[in-house]
């Protein structure tokens, strides 16, 4: 075990050591490349975990002082030579530019995977992946990404319109999922399609004028559940190239929010992939 790292104090928020974290809000709007901020212990663990170091790495810490003890156990988890800055709650206040409860920030950086068929290929043989398009909203993406782990999806692959899965507020949503579900960028839809049929995928979409029922499925040995935004759905030319199937409902209603209907899906697909337990 190496040294113990020795926490840095910052009491300037314009120190320019930390000026990753400062106006986070704006800053997740704007994006930030391959880097992301992690924010709480729950999230950070799960950056930190076998499977998720492999494809994240983490650059810096800024941690809440009075969270500094509590957060020992992350920062332990921590390559040598990597700082981690501590700051009172108006140092922190000031640099985040809202009350940040968690306490503890990480800035990581993503090590994307090199292109799509690469990503595929790498899956296994009765691979489950979540396939999204036109997901702009930051809830429902850390929701798909929730639901894409906890029913043991392998994969996730999102096309170019839709908002990226490491912005702060979907990895909080995701529960630290987000990092731990491998996922890869594709081109357009109708790319990712192609990439997903070329690699052995058979392609279901969910869509409410679907012509079966989710319960009907029989799950291929590689299999693709593709989602897409709220309101317009999957584009037409999308759904004719794919098994389209509904979820049952009460008369009356709107549509599913997007998150819910891919989790009642997955369940329902990765019970028939002899998935759960």
């Amino acid at each position: 075990m190496g040294d113990p790292i020795i926490p840095i104090r910052i009491s300037d928020p314009d120190d320019p050591r930390i000026a990753e974290f400062v106006s986070l809000k704006e800053k997740d709007i704007a994006g930030r490349g391959d880097r992301f901020i992690a924010e709480g212990k729950v999230v950070l663990n799960a950056l930190l975990s076998l499977g998720a170091t492999e494809r994240f790495s983490v650059e810096k810490l800024l941690v809440l002082e009075n969270r500094l003890e509590g957060a020992g156990e992350i920062i332990d988890k921590l390559d040598a030579g990597i700082p981690v800055y501590v700051a009172d709650r108006a140092v922190m206040d000031a640099i985040t530019g809202f009350a940040m409860h968690r306490g503890v920030l990480a800035l990581g950086r993503h090590a994307p995977p090199p292109d799509l068929a690469g990503f595929l290929d790498r899956l296994p043989g009765n691979a489950l992946v979540v396939a999204c398009c036109g997901i702009s909203n930051h809830d429902n993406m850390g929701a798909i990404f929730r639901n894409a782990g906890v029913f043991g999806a392998d994969g996730v692959v999102i096309d170019e319109t839709c908002c990226a899965p490491l912005y702060r507020k979907a990895i909080r949503v995701s529960v630290g999922a987000a990092l731990r579900v491998p996922f890869c960028k594709g081109g357009e839809a109708s790319d990712i399609l192609a990439a997903l049929d070329k690699a052995g995928f058979a392609t279901i979409a969910l869509s409410p004028g679907g012509k079966t029922d989710i319960a009907d499925i029989r799950p291929a040995g590689r299999t693709a559940l593709v989602v897409g935004a709220e309101g317009p759905g999957l584009p037409a030319d999308i759904l004719a190239r794919t098994t389209t199937v509904r979820i049952p409902q009460a008369p009356g209603m709107d549509s599913l929010n997007v998150a819910t209907a891919t989790g009642l899906a997955l369940w329902q697909v990765a019970r028939a992939m002899g998935r759960l337990s």
